[in-house]
């Protein structure tokens, strides 16, 4: 009775250190409130922009907990299955000569050597994967970023252009009424600048209207109140020639997350199918216990080894391997053919980039400054009595139509150019590219039409 006491006492000292690390840890909640450091901007640039979306982003957030969560499950999947505890008793035994015979068995099971590091190497490729997931999303919310960046740009500096050719209308028609005043005009032409003005001040509304959108849309990606107030944008950097084909190739296959992404996939189904091939390998377990149901002591205390016998009848094991291997081809042939859609889309995105740079060139250099040029000349030609008010109006038209048509491609540069660097998988030029300052703004005012 003493022997089986003692022997019990042992067996329960070598256990209780086991459940007391076993309890779990106790964590704090970490919570950091995101303050609104937005307002106090005097100029909102695409850095600016691009930085708050990551930081405010909820989707964003809810990858970076899924890679923690993955990164977190790397050590589980390559420990040891908790060991058992037995315990069993004869309850006729109860009162009896040798008072209550009872057992007690303490186990562990043991993988056969090599499938705990498999097991923590196919987690450890999910959190890879998981990690890539969250590249990707980066990438993908800072090119939103900057394609709204740059749309936000173009509707103030088409309002503003508009605005100002309100007001170039509204001289105009000081000019027609004073040519009028003196026989030199029509009333017709000053009618003809009101319709023009008003016609202005409808597309004002509309601009006003899709202004609304874009905040609305920008503040979504920022997680705030759809109508919360926004800097008025910095003004769009210089177009530059993109990086060379070959660069951009390099930087693609060796960077994009998307791609890493499916690599860390054949990494995990590689794991599995090795894994896959030692369970035609039997798993082991070691017990050690105390029976106070045999008679002699010498046999009360006992160690033992189990194994499972691998015997593939069924043949769910060859069926596990098979499919590990065909994970691992179709991964494959995935990851090629996402190579091979990638580097053509950095051509088409990279002559959108070209496309774009050489429209806004042309503008600058050529069709603004003949623009503003034609409409000095009839203004000149109509204060002199030898053109018509109407060709003013046609080269106020012609003016505006290409003034805005320069913002538009100015912010379809930057919207290429946030194309091909997602498409690439990193930013292509730093934040100064899209955070610069560009171009003064073109002068559409022309000379004074006071009377001479």
């Amino acid at each position: 009775m003493h022997n089986r006491i003692g022997g019990l006492m042992a067996l329960m000292a070598f256990i209780a250190p086991l459940v007391a690390f076993a309890a779990p840890p106790q964590q704090l909640p970490n919570s950091h409130p995101l303050q609104d450091d937005l307002q106090d901007a005097k100029a909102l640039t695409a850095e600016q922009l691009v930085a708050a979306v990551l930081t405010r982003n909820p989707g964003l957030q809810g990858l970076a907990a899924a890679a923690e969560a993955a990164n977190y499950r790397i050590a589980p999947a390559g420990a040891l299955d908790d060991p058992m505890l037995t315990y069993a008793g004869a309850p006729k035994t109860a009162g009896g000569p040798r008072g209550f015979q009872e057992r007690v068995e303490l186990s562990q099971s043991l993988p056969w050597p090599g499938k705990r590091g498999l097991r923590e190497d196919a987690a450890r490729a999910r959190a890879e994967g998981r990690e890539q997931s969250l590249a990707d999303g980066r990438l993908a919310l800072m090119a939103a970023a900057k394609r709204l960046f740059a749309e936000w740009a173009y509707i103030h500096r088409t309002l503003k252009i508009k605005h100002a050719h309100r007001d170039l209308l509204t001289e105009l028609r000081r000019v027609a009424e004073t040519q009028y005043t003196v026989g030199r005009g029509r009333q017709q032409d000053v009618l003809q600048a009101e319709v023009e003005a008003a016609r202005i001040e409808a597309d004002i509304v509309t601009h006003q209207r899709r202004r609304s959108e874009v905040q609305a849309m920008i503040n979504g990606l920022l997680n705030r109140p759809p109508q919360s107030p926004l800097p008025p944008p910095a003004s769009l950097p210089a177009p530059a020639d993109p990086p060379t084909l070959r660069i951009l190739h390099e930087v693609a296959l060796e960077k994009h997350p998307e791609l890493r992404r499916i690599q860390a996939r054949i990494a995990e189904a590689n794991a599995q199918h090795s894994l896959a091939e030692k369970e035609y390998f039997p798993d082991f377990k070691l017990s050690a216990g105390y029976n106070a149901l045999w008679d002699s002591p010498d046999k009360r205390w006992v160690v033992g080894l189990s194994i499972n016998l691998p015997i593939d009848f069924s043949g769910k094991r060859s069926a596990l391997r098979d499919a590990a291997e065909a994970d691992v081809m179709r991964y494959q042939w995935q990851l090629s053919d996402r190579q091979a859609q990638l580097l053509a889309q950095l051509e088409q995105g990279r002559v959108r980039v070209q496309e774009r740079q050489e429209i806004v060139a042309i503008h600058q250099q050529k069709l603004v400054p003949l623009a503003e040029e034609s409409l000095n000349a009839a203004v000149a030609d109509y204060r002199a009595g030898q053109g018509s008010f109407l060709t003013i109006i046609d080269a106020e038209r012609q003016q505006l139509r290409t003034q805005d048509k320069l913002a538009r491609a100015h912010a379809d540069y930057i919207r290429a150019l946030a194309d091909l660097e997602r498409t690439t998988g990193r930013s292509l030029g730093g934040g100064d590219r899209l955070t610069g300052t560009g171009p003064a703004p073109t002068n559409i005012a022309v000379q004074s039409f006071g009377q001479e």
